[in-house]
């Protein structure tokens, strides 16, 4: 588990973070998507990828991510709009605690594609372990 720290730029104005393929995230950002509105006592997620890397930013509000890699598992809350969460692949991922206010922010490093999903703990716990014994 990463947790990123972006550089947030400001004055009277306000505050702005810009992030860069590469330099702020890294891999190239094919997919961006967020999540809003989630209802109280929501969990998303409920997955793993085979390839996709990810980069989940809260920029509003608040929310938890319970990461899991099939040998433990970690709790992350994200609170801030200038830090970032990197979620590799081969990892659980499944978010909750929404505020009602939060807008959850993904940066993707593939285009959708539900061949590379795992939604089966057990099949997850399979390719961890197909993984590991290579």
């Amino acid at each position: 588990m990463i947790k990123y720290m972006f550089q947030p730029h400001g004055d009277n104005r306000g505050q702005l973070v810009a992030l860069e393929e590469y330099k702020d995230i890294p891999f190239e950002i094919k997919r961006v998507y967020y999540m809003y509105d989630t209802g109280e006592g929501v969990v998303r997620g409920h997955h793993a990828h085979k390839t996709l890397q990810q980069i989940l930013i809260c920029i509003h509000g608040s929310c938890k991510i319970k990461l899991d890699n099939g040998r433990e598992q970690k709790e992350v809350a994200l609170e801030k709009p200038y830090e970032g969460l990197y979620v590799s692949n081969a990892m659980w991922r499944e978010m909750y605690d929404f505020s009602s206010d939060a807008v959850l922010l993904v940066l993707a490093s593939e285009l959708y594609d539900e061949n590379d999903y795992i939604r089966d703990y057990n099949d997850f716990i399979d390719f961890v372990n197909t993984l590991e014994s290579r």
